[in-house]
């Protein structure tokens, strides 16, 4: 009898440690009932991925910065959402073939043709400098090293404020190896478009986020997601965003949204009672 209770008690305990290891990491802590997440930092008010943009996401309550991690040919990590810096900058060429002091040396073109300030390329570790315990950042991993960029964010203590989008299934697996415990964020294929074509996404490749476009997500599929313990924080930025697409989001379920009009959305959710 002693033995068979001593075997009972030991499958309950790797029952136990299997349910525990198939949970999905978890986010950071939110700060919000709904998190708003702003693409590219504050941009319509600065230019994109610049520390002015990110300062600006922070000073309207923003939960998190969105950036684009990319690296130079002598391995320093800087943030720039194309592979070239032509669009931004009043340089050429790609990012992974420039130098960190080349790159620090571009001028930032910003939108509005009055504005006489200069804009500059940040680095990471700027990035890191910034935002640390005031708001936390969702990293698309655009062309970077896992390892290099877990060890800058455990260099500034912000290994538990951070997410990691993922692009390529390579990213995937080094982040897992990584940092086990990093939440990851994918986008589901264009052929899943119900509640079953997802729940077989999420359990073959076990992310711990969902993102992709909202209009691509059913009331039923992000309370499916929600069942299995997978934030939905999808990407609302469009021409003309405003409560014609906030207001069915969030009939949707949605508990986060990425934007391109971060204040404008808090604004919104504050005067709906939604900013908890």
């Amino acid at each position: 009898m002693k033995r068979l209770k001593g075997l009972l008690v030991f499958f309950i305990a790797c029952f136990v440690q299997s349910v525990v290891i198939a949970q999905p990491n978890q986010v950071p802590k939110p700060r919000h009932s709904f998190i708003v997440i702003a693409h590219r930092g504050d941009h319509v008010i600065y230019p994109e991925n610049t520390i002015e943009a990110y300062a600006e996401a922070i000073k309207n309550e923003a939960d998190y910065i969105e950036i684009d991690l990319r690296t130079t040919n002598d391995g320093k990590l800087v943030s720039m959402h194309d592979a070239t810096v032509d669009r931004m900058t009043d340089g050429k060429g790609a990012v992974k073939d420039m130098s960190l002091d080349q790159v620090e040396q571009l001028k930032v073109r910003s939108r509005d043709t009055a504005d006489k300030k200069v804009y500059r390329v940040p680095t990471f570790e700027q990035i890191l400098s910034l935002c640390k315990d005031k708001i936390y950042i969702y990293i698309d991993f655009k062309q970077a090293d896992a390892a290099v960029s877990y060890t800058m964010l455990k260099k500034y203590g912000m290994e538990k404020q951070v997410l990691v989008y993922i692009n390529n299934p390579r990213q995937f697996t080094d982040w897992r190896s990584v940092a086990p415990g990093m939440p990851l964020m994918v986008s589901m294929p264009g052929n899943v478009k119900d509640v079953d074509a997802m729940k077989a996404f999420i359990n073959k490749v076990k992310p711990d986020l969902l993102d992709g476009g909202w209009k691509e997500y059913t009331a039923e599929m992000v309370a499916a997601a929600k069942a299995m313990s997978i934030p939905v924080w999808p990407d609302i930025q469009s021409s003309g965003e405003g409560p014609r697409d906030w207001e069915p989001a969030l009939a949707t379920g949605f508990t986060g949204l990425q934007t391109d009009h971060p204040a404008a959305i808090i604004g919104f959710l504050k005067q709906n009672g939604l900013r908890k």
